[in-house]
């Protein structure tokens, strides 16, 4: 009775936090910024990783709340910590751009994020990625060509530009301007004006 009791107790809290969720994108939706943060707070606090994600995205851009970067890599920890995609992705990021350089124990958990994100299937993750394995001090750049390959079948036409530099220039993969032309083209289609100029030229 006891167990039963512990699971009915741990389902209202889960609904609750599901319902205070959806309250929160909805007020965002309708302007109502302050309400929506609040209602993503009182959800992130009871251990809902979407809403901790949501909480993040708050303090990021200041919507119903200050911009604060440290509290936003916090709820995107906390998030990412249970494995919500977008966080590990939005987290890794905060990790790398707004954190010093230097710091290798940093560097290499953003890039396991990143990583777990990526085979998640977030678009954004594997793009920067590909881009990162081929801009690095030392390039891995059969990796990157991996992580751009992906994001472009998942549609990103910057990512498609991206694989063919690789097959024009023979970045970890054998050149071939035929192919490199097609991905061109087709990232060109998608609105890529680095894709329309290398066309031209």
């Amino acid at each position: 009775l006891e167990e039963a009791a512990f699971q009915l107790q741990q389902i209202f809290r889960i609904d609750i936090s599901i319902a205070l969720n959806i309250l929160g994108i909805e007020s965002m939706r309708a302007g109502h910024y302050r309400i929506g943060y609040t209602c993503f707070k009182l959800a992130a606090d009871r251990g809902y990783s979407k809403a901790q994600f949501n909480v993040g995205l708050c303090y990021e851009h200041g919507r119903g709340t200050e911009k604060d970067l440290e509290k936003a890599a916090f709820y995107y920890l906390s998030a990412a910590s249970s494995c919500h995609p977008m966080a590990q992705y939005r987290y890794a990021r905060c990790l790398l751009c707004h954190r010093p350089e230097n710091e290798w124990d940093r560097h290499e958990k953003a890039v396991t994020f990143l990583e777990q994100a990526a085979t998640a299937g977030v678009t954004e993750a594997q793009a920067y990625l590909g881009v990162f394995y081929m801009r690095g001090l030392q390039p891995k750049e059969k990796k990157g060509l991996k992580y751009l390959l992906l994001a472009a079948k998942n549609g990103d036409a910057q990512s498609r530009y991206h694989v063919g530099v690789c097959y024009e220039k023979g970045l970890g993969v054998q050149q071939n301007l035929a192919e490199a032309m097609k991905h061109y083209r087709q990232s060109a289609a998608a609105g890529s004006k680095d894709a329309q100029e290398r066309l031209r030229v």
